[in-house]
């Protein structure tokens, strides 16, 4: 397949979307159990509606993707999430909400799995780590703003705000629900990448074998091998954590500190992802001086010690520390999803959907610290980040990968080898 620089600007666009979309849930929770009137218990099947789609179709996605191609399938992953944002934005009612994040969940799953082959042949192999790392950033960047697209939808429909996107947004938004306006906004969204989609002239993906998701003998085999299920078990703890503080961390201010979720609540949610793309670029470097092991363990511990102060802190203390732990989360997903696909030598496509399904994680997750929250309180309901967080940490322990990340070390021991040989 040809290099393309169309194709490459169109998946990150793919990713900004995809982020723009996922990590708007925590900002607007407290709003959603204020709307509808919701215990902290029922909220928490918000994000599992949501995150329970990628554990349902991770691998069905890969499948079909393989049997119809990737543009059929961009093209039904944005219509389904298109018939998700629709109706919600129609009728904003909880059992509406459940339906409504499952849908673009669904969306969302197929549109990860489908991209990041196509990513790799429009980019070229050699740039294929270039690429990856970039749409981190698109997707970091778009974490980042979509709470802060929130805060001014909020704070301007229903008002004397003579724009015209809000004039429009009057119309069609109930009084006090005005953050539903974001699923209007969403629904345009998603549309507009449909048109962009059909128009666009995809090259055919050539999948090396290793890359193929197999459901026979490859996924039985890999099912028998412990580190698989204890990568997976990692990745689910991973999401779990990521999606457990994102979500609750706007309502744990509001509970506990009195801070007003449409502003503040919103602004620590964007700086959680700001930080965690910020983090993504450190980690680059530290992953070239240092064994990956090693940063995980240390960023763990730094997540953890965030944690705890964002818990038991003052308002000043909690408003950072929240945001501090998606800096130390930002090379856990790629450190932990590299050591396994580095312990396992065979069926790595195979391996990767399985990995991928470990996303549900950021189902089960919120929806435990959601129910935990019911039951003693939602600060210590969210102790139970410190048993994921735990488990992250202990990967960096008994972790034996076959092949080491390369840094800077080993290649100084190869190249005098090679001037002694």
């Amino acid at each position: 397949m040809k290099r393309s620089a169309l194709i490459v600007i169109l998946i990150l666009l793919i990713f900004f979307v995809i982020s723009f979309l996922t990590n708007i849930l925590g900002p607007i929770i407290p709003d959603i159990i204020d709307s509808f009137g919701l215990s902290i218990g029922l909220a928490g099947f918000l994000p599992f509606s949501f995150f329970l789609a990628y554990g349902v179709m991770s691998i069905p996605a890969g499948i079909l993707i393989e049997r119809y191609s990737e543009k059929p399938i961009l093209l039904f992953a944005f219509f389904i999430a298109f018939l998700g944002a629709l109706l919600f934005a129609l009728f904003p009612k909880f059992h509406v909400a459940l339906i409504s994040l499952f849908s673009i969940g669904i969306g969302m799953a197929m549109l990860q799995v489908a991209i990041n082959p196509l990513l790799r042949q429009a980019g070229g192999e050699g740039n294929f780590a270039f690429y990856s790392v970039l749409a981190q950033l698109v997707f970091g960047l778009a974490s980042f703003l979509s709470p802060q697209l929130y805060s001014y939808l909020v704070l301007n429909v229903h008002t004397e705000n003579t724009s015209f996107i809000i004039k429009m947004l009057n119309h069609l938004v109930p009084e006090n629900l005005e953050w539903i306006s974001l699923y209007w906004v969403f629904t345009i969204v998603v549309l507009l990448m449909i048109l962009i989609i059909r128009f666009v002239k995809f090259p055919k993906v050539v999948r090396l074998e290793d890359e193929k998701i197999q459901t026979g003998a490859a996924f039985k085999d890999l099912l028998r091998n412990k580190y698989v299920i204890l990568f997976f078990i990692g990745i689910f703890a991973y999401v779990g954590t990521e999606q457990g503080i994102a979500n609750w961390t706007s309502k744990f201010l509001q509970m506990y500190h009195d801070v007003d979720p449409a502003t503040k609540g919103a602004d620590a949610i964007s700086y959680f992802w700001g930080l965690l793309t910020v983090g993504c670029i450190l980690g680059l470097l530290l992953l070239k001086l240092f064994d990956c092991r090693t940063i995980l363990i240390a960023f763990t511990s730094g997540a953890l010690i965030s944690l705890t102060f964002a818990l038991f802190g003052p308002v000043q203390v909690a408003f950072y520390a929240f945001p501090l732990t998606g800096f130390f989360a930002s090379v856990m997903w790629s450190v932990i999803f590299s050591l396994a696909l580095n312990s396992v030598a065979h069926h790595h496509g195979t391996f990767s959907g399985i990995l991928c399904t470990g996303i549900m994680g950021g189902a089960l997750v919120p929806l435990i610290i959601g129910g935990l929250g019911e039951l003693i309180g939602l600060r210590l309901g969210m102790f139970f980040l410190y048993i994921t967080l735990g488990y992250i940490f202990s990967i960096g322990i008994w972790a034996k990968p076959l092949i080491n990340n390369v840094t800077i070390n080993i290649r100084i021991k190869d190249f005098f080898r090679k001037t002694k040989n």
